[in-house]
């Protein structure tokens, strides 16, 4: 991959930016990890998971009932990855360092490996934010156009249409196809993949077997394999739905630009922080609800310019990051409700499904 530097001549923006967020923590004496908030997210939604899988796994009860239950276990785990996984791998759930990495492991739990995806996510897709041949969430598959500089195939005329069911494969994916891929190509789309060491070879094999063990193995033998495959294809879609579009409302939208790598050197002509600001958009801000199941990743803005900060303090910062937006005269993209937002990236994935002019 070519190199890609950001233009840090307009630095004013994020120093001043930066300096009013550490006041208003200096103020409120307050850390800028998590608190009581996030973790009472984390002692309800691990352990009601957990028992709602050994209820699937131990009592007898109605299909319809058991498909439901599947669905809130699928949409149980988007909500760990959200609030505990995220903020452990980014840092911010603790001022402890071992508590973020045993809480970021989470991940593991959910099928995932979480030294992969914090490359994929911290380092790759925080840096270069839609900026297409780095960026690997724009990159998810070539059933899709993401960016205006891919690609295009006629099946894209109708990408707006299947982007669900493409979106449902979400999870599936990642589990079986793109973890293997990352770790034995070592890469992660066009950028080398770090060394992992031995312990982190142990603990991708241990945990991609323990999953195959709870997620495949003892359901089968507890319910029976036709139960079992109802229940995971159930879970695994709504799972899927909600990760895929959460990430995509974030930068496939109107507003956010995109940007693209070529065969040469890359300068990107603002620097890193106006960069995310320009490339990134927040969705349903008021909604509490929202807000505490998705854990603060519909203020996308504030966590792409503080990924070192706890979500539970975005919609306070939130003030902030969009008065100095203002201030120094940048786009601050931001969406009332989760259906205007869907709208928004289904008319842009349309859009970009179009058939570009230069196209042959």
């Amino acid at each position: 991959m070519s190199k890609i530097t950001f233009n840090n001549k307009q630095s004013l923006f994020y120093a001043t930016l930066k300096k009013n967020v550490d006041q208003y923590f200096s103020s409120k004496e307050i850390k800028k990890t998590g608190n009581w908030a996030l973790y009472s997210k984390t002692v309800i939604l691990i352990p009601a998971t957990i028992l709602i899988y050994v209820l699937l796994l131990t009592v007898s009860m109605p299909a319809v009932l058991a498909i439901f239950l599947s669905a809130v276990v699928g949409a149980l785990l988007a909500s760990i990855g959200f609030n505990v996984m995220h903020d452990a791998c980014h840092g911010s759930y603790s001022s402890k360092k071992w508590m973020n990495n045993l809480l970021g492991h989470s991940l593991n739990a959910l099928g995932g490996n979480a030294f992969l995806w914090k490359q994929k996510h911290n380092i790759i897709h925080h840096t270069y934010t839609n900026i297409e041949g780095a960026d690997d969430d724009i990159s998810m598959t070539k059933l899709l156009r993401q960016s205006p500089t891919q690609k295009w195939s006629p099946i894209h005329r109708f990408q707006h249409i299947y982007l669900p069911f493409v979106y449902s494969m979400t999870i599936f994916m990642w589990v079986g196809f793109s973890d293997y891929n990352r770790y034995f190509t070592k890469k992660i789309n066009n950028t080398p993949l770090q060394s992992m060491d031995a312990g982190e070879h142990i603990i991708f094999w241990i945990s991609k077997v323990l999953y195959m063990l709870f997620y495949v193995v003892i359901p089968i033998l507890c319910v029976g394999w036709q139960a079992w495959l109802v229940g995971y294809v159930t879970m695994g879609i709504v799972v899927s739905v909600i990760l895929a579009y959460t990430f995509q409302l974030a930068h496939s939208v109107e507003g956010p630009e995109f940007d693209s790598v070529g065969i040469d050197d890359k300068m990107i002509d603002s620097e890193w922080a106006i960069h995310q600001v320009k490339t990134t958009a927040n969705f349903a801000p008021k909604n509490k609800l929202v807000n505490w199941f998705v854990g603060g990743l519909n203020y996308q803005v504030e966590h792409h310019l503080f990924p070192r900060i706890s979500h539970i303090h975005y919609p306070a910062i939130s003030h902030i990051v969009e008065r100095t937006c203002k201030q120094f005269n940048l786009p601050y993209h931001s969406f009332r409700t989760v259906t205007e937002s869907i709208v928004s990236h289904t008319l842009t994935m349309k859009k970009l499904g179009q058939k570009p002019v230069t196209a042959i």
